[in-house]
Formats: structure tokens, C-alpha cells, sequence
């Protein structure tokens, strides 16, 4: 797969997940063709994954070269003048359109000008191009029909659609920084243009060019929608920051791995457990640089988690302060600070404004807390109900332990904040009580990541013979492995890849090289042929390195398949024995 648009994840692997949600959106991209798809918002806090997951959809749909075109466009967060912003947008489109037509990924990053669209248009009779830019070139001077120029360019993809019978995906990342950043004048003197989200109003109706739209700031992009867009044109989203438990198990893996960072895989489960199966808050685990850092150990791992909390110079509390900068500055004041950490301690229920005073014995009037309360839920830090005077805190655990430290001791009035580091302790010693516990935890996610336990396995063991792992190994003698790959991928000589799941390379020159199989249904016979032929690719291109094969079958092996290992000498096991 071709990564056209570059992704804000970096290596297109790291991202791990959100299937139940790839699989919703895919029902979505399919009925767009056929005019049956509504414009949608994804509604999410920061560094919950939303901007690689639509670019993702784009690329998936750009690799795909069917009959719905993407068009990605990221509104940022820095000014800029109104005729400036509608070539940025035209030339966007324009990019990616020509892009996708002529199948040259690199036209997505890198936009053409307006007289080279021109230039594309008339080469290839399309009309609209010219007559546009022509349009675009003339008024972008001061004094010229800036409307006019911005709807020409926000109307392209549906205009484009409708003349061409084309379909194409609008997807806008940050929606609400159209209201915000985007001036009337040149000198930025003036207030910036608050209306120009009403560009959209009819446009996110259409089902030829529908809009798949997103914002960080829940409460500022849902009143966007309502003031500018009614909020029944876009079907609303919710897309929570956190993994499956089993997903941010991988999600830890990955990042190990990516970062060449040593991990158990007793510690690897007590990483996602301690962070929530947040991929954000593991990626700040791994990546912290802490020193004497160790993911090796229990008291390691609480070390770097309490650190990504409660040290102000982490990435995570850097990232997190920024975002109560913004949403908290309307009303940063004792009060209002305590209601919010008393609905994220007890987020499992609504609290009206009656409710909070006397649980806080608040020295406010009820319209006073009912006030305090509408700017938090604006601010995006708590929910409303359906009633409007119920509220409650967000089902957000990585907020709620930010919200204590930051808090927790102003509030309280203690010589002391919360001790999070002793929390999580417990919850380690919780975790760890009955090693059968974590064991069954293991066998129950090998499944889907046995590449990633094994490994794992590999890695922390270091000193050991293969068939500690796997049966009728033929070399019994102690390996000292120096280097685990996974994925590695190899080439035959007619140039088809080959990929060997897990590549183990020992001091003394011999190499492990395994076949991984998660299906239920017995592993065959010419499975395992087909590892064979990978080794005997691999020996000849590594005719100095001594190989020892060996094949993992969660779902067994039938009887030729096993007679198929003995021939070969391929080691074979059923389970992982150990961990």
C-alpha cells in the first residue's frame, strides 16, 4: 500500500486498532457512490488518534482508485488572509484531484500552483480548472471578490462532482479554525471572519461530495455545527481515545519494537494496563527519556508512567497543560476547578448544579454552578445530559489522573498532591496477585499477537536452546540471542517478497527463522512447504549463517504437515510455552 498522504503517526505501522471503527467507516465509503452517504463529524479530544485515522481513509481510498476520490484539508491554527485561504484550499483540490487521476502520489504533499493547474486543465479539457483559476488569479488581489473566490473554491469538489459525475470524500481536519484564523485583511487588523464555517451550510448536504469532518475541541466544533451548518447535517461520531484492551497490548508491542525498546511481556500487559489502553499515553511511556529507564521491570514501568503524569517537562502533562491552557482560561478559578475534579472522580453519574453545592458545600448560588458548569462543557472537560441541568464528568481515565495531580492539592488544601505512584503500585500488585491471572491474560490475547509474545519471549529470555520452545529441534545447544526482527521481508530471485514472521539472530552465527500461524484450522502441508521455501531463499542468501527453522501452529498441524516438519527438520510447537 502507497502512503500518499504523509500520515502524522510517521511510520504507517504504528498504527494499531481501531477495527470495529475501520469496519463502521467502511460501510460508509461504500454507499458513497451510490449517493446514500450523509456527512459525518468525528467528535474526540486531542491525541485520541482522529486525524490518522481520516488519513488513513484517504490513503485507503486513494490506494483503492475506485470511484471515490479523497480530498484531505488540515484548517490550522495560524493566520491567514481570506484570498490567501481559498487558493490554499483550491490548490489543495486541485492537487490531489490531479493526483489521483494521473496516480502520482507525490502531488499530494507537494500542491501545484494555480498556473499549473491551469495548465493541467487545458491539456487535458478540463474546463473547470481554467475557467476557476482565471477566476481565482484575478480577484486574490486586495479589492478584488473574495466571496466569490472562497466559494469558488470551498464548492469544487461538489461542482466537480456534479459536472463530471464524479464522487468525492471532503474531508476537513479542525474544522472550527475556520472561524478563528481565517481575516478579512492582510494586516490580520480586523477581526477574523466567524461566519466563514456558513460556507459549508449546503454543501455538507450533498451526497455526491460528502464532508467527513473533524475538531479537537468537542464543545467549539459542536457549536460551530449547530450556529453555522445545523447540527442535523452532520451525523455525529464519538470516537473514543482509548483501544480495546487486547488493541493497546499491541499497540505496546509496536512501540517496543519501533523504538528499540526492551519490554516483558508481563511488563508489556502492565503498560497498557497502567495506561489505559491509551495509545498516546503508551506512546509517552516508551519514548520517555527518563534516565535509568527500565520496561524490564514492575517498578520500572510505574517509574516512567508516574513520570509521563506527574513531571511537568513529560510530553504528556506538556501536551495536556496546553489544552487546559485553552479550554480552562474562561474560568480559572477554585470553584470551578473543584467541580470539574469532583465530576471526573465520580464520572459514572450526572450531578445537577443542586447536587454539586451540597457535595461541595459551594458558596455559589445555583445559577452561579449552573453558569460555571455551561463553560465546562463548552471547555469540552464535562458532558451535559439531556436535562440541561445535569452534568458529569468526561469517561476519560488519562484526564481524570491529570486533572488530580494538576488539582488535587490546591483543592484539598494537603501538604501533599495525590500519591499516583502508589496507586499504581497497587494496581500492578492487583494485576500480579495470581500469576495465573496474567498467564491466562497472555494465552488469551497469543491469538492475534504470538509473533509479538514470542518475540517478547526471545528478547528477555536471551540465553536458551530452541527447543525450550518448540519440539523435535534438531541443535539442542544454548543460543545467545543478540538481535529479534519481526516482518523481515526477503526476495526471491523472480522478485517476488517474502516475509518471515520472526528472524532470531545468536553470537555464534546461527539463526532462528519462524513461521507464525493464527487460524483456528489445523496448519497443512503446503504451509509448511511454503516456509521451507523461504529458508531455502534465505540460506542462499545468507550461505554463511547456520539456520534453524522452526514453525508456531496455534491452531495445530495435521498429520502430513507434521511429517513435512520432520523431513525439514523445522521445529513445530502448538503453544508458547514460555513467556
Amino acid at each position: 500500500m502507497q502512503y500518499p498522504l504523509t500520515e502524522k503517526i510517521g511510520q504507517p505501522e504504528l498504527l494499531v486498532g481501531r477495527e470495529k471503527e475501520f469496519r463502521q467507516f467502511q460501510k460508509w465509503l461504500d454507499k458513497i457512490p451510490d449517493k446514500l452517504s450523509k456527512s459525518r463529524v468525528i467528535l474526540a479530544r486531542r491525541k485520541s488518534g482522529k486525524t490518522v485515522f481520516v488519513q488513513r481513509i484517504f490513503n485507503q481510498l486513494w490506494n483503492e482508485n475506485g470511484l471515490t476520490i479523497p480530498f484531505f484539508f488540515d484548517v490550522a491554527d495560524t493566520k491567514i488572509w481570506y484570498p490567501t485561504a481559498a487558493i490554499d484550499y483550491y490548490c489543495a483540490f486541485a492537487s490531489q484531484y490531479i493526483s489521483f487521476l494521473e496516480r502520482d502520489e507525490k502531488l499530494v504533499n507537494k500542491r501545484l500552483s494555480l498556473e499549473d493547474i491551469r495548465k493541467y486543465g487545458k491539456a487535458n479539457a478540463i474546463g473547470e480548472f481554467v475557467d476557476d483559476v482565471d477566476f481565482l488569479l484575478q480577484n486574490k488581489e486586495v479589492g478584488g471578490c473574495h466571496d466569490l473566490m472562497w466559494k469558488t473554491a470551498c464548492s469544487a469538489p461538489h461542482r466537480f462532482a456534479d459536472f463530471y459525475e464524479k464522487r468525492f470524500l471532503v474531508i476537513i481536519d479542525e474544522f472550527q479554525n475556520l472561524t478563528r484564523y481565517v481575516y478579512p485583511d492582510p494586516l490580520y487588523q480586523t477581526a477574523p471572519i466567524e461566519t466563514l464555517a456558513g460556507s459549508f451550510h449546503s454543501l455538507s448536504e450533498s451526497k455526491i461530495a460528502p464532508m467527513l469532518v473533524t475538531g479537537s475541541y468537542v464543545g467549539w466544533l459542536l457549536l460551530v455545527i449547530r450556529q453555522y451548518l445545523e447540527a442535523g447535517r452532520l451525523k455525529q461520531i464519538r470516537f473514543s481515545p482509548y483501544l480495546t484492551q487486547e488493541e493497546g497490548l499491541q499497540a505496546v508491542y509496536k512501540y517496543a519494537q519501533f523504538y528499540n525498546e526492551p519490554i516483558t511481556n508481563e511488563t508489556a500487559v502492565q503498560i497498557n494496563e497502567l495506561c489505559m489502553s491509551d495509545p498516546f499515553f503508551i506512546s509517552c511511556v516508551i519514548q520517555n527519556e527518563l534516565e535509568n529507564k527500565d520496561l524490564t521491570s514492575s517498578s520500572g514501568v510505574i517509574e516512567r508512567v508516574n513520570y509521563e503524569i506527574s513531571d511537568r517537562r513529560s510530553e504528556m502533562s506538556e501536551t495536556w497543560n496546553e489544552y487546559l491552557q485553552l479550554t480552562l482560561k474562561r474560568i480559572n478559578d477554585r470553584h470551578a476547578k473543584n467541580m470539574l475534579l469532583h465530576l471526573s472522580k465520580h464520572a459514572y453519574r450526572y450531578w445537577t448544579p443542586r447536587d454539586l453545592k451540597a457535595a461541595l458545600s459551594l458558596p455559589l448560588d445555583i445559577n452561579q454552578i449552573q453558569d460555571k458548569l455551561l463553560i465546562l462543557s463548552e471547555a469540552d472537560m464535562i458532558e451535559q445530559g439531556v436535562a440541561d441541568i445535569d452534568f458529569r464528568g468526561l469517561q476519560d481515565g488519562t484526564l481524570n489522573l491529570i486533572l488530580r495531580n494538576r488539582f488535587e492539592k490546591e483543592i484539598t488544601e494537603s501538604k501533599s498532591g495525590p500519591n499516583l505512584k502508589l496507586e499504581f503500585e497497587k494496581k500492578i500488585e492487583t494485576l500480579t496477585a495470581k500469576n495465573q491471572q496474567l498467564q491466562g491474560q497472555l494465552n488469551h490475547l497469543s491469538g492475534k499477537m504470538a509473533e509479538h509474545l514470542l518475540a517478547t519471549a526471545f528478547r528477555s529470555r536471551k540465553r536458551f536452546a530452541l527447543s525450550d520452545f518448540f519440539q523435535e529441534v534438531i541443535d539442542t545447544t544454548r543460543l545467545n540471542i543478540i538481535e529479534v526482527k519481526e516482518g523481515v521481508f526477503i526476495q526471491r530471485s523472480d522478485g517476488k517478497k517474502m516475509e518471515i514472521d520472526v528472524v532470531a539472530q545468536s553470537s555464534c552465527g546461527r539463526v532462528v527463522l519462524i513461521e507464525v500461524k493464527k487460524r483456528q484450522a489445523k496448519t497443512g502441508q503446503t504451509i509448511v512447504e511454503d516456509f521451507q521455501e523461504k529458508v531455502e531463499v534465505y540460506k542462499k542468501q545468507f550461505p554463511e549463517q547456520k539456520i534453524l527453522p522452526a514453525f508456531l501452529s496455534l491452531g495445530g498441524f495435521t498429520e502430513d504437515a507434521r511429517h513435512v516438519c520432520q523431513t525439514h527438520e523445522i521445529g513445530w510447537a502448538e503453544t508458547i510455552r514460555h513467556y
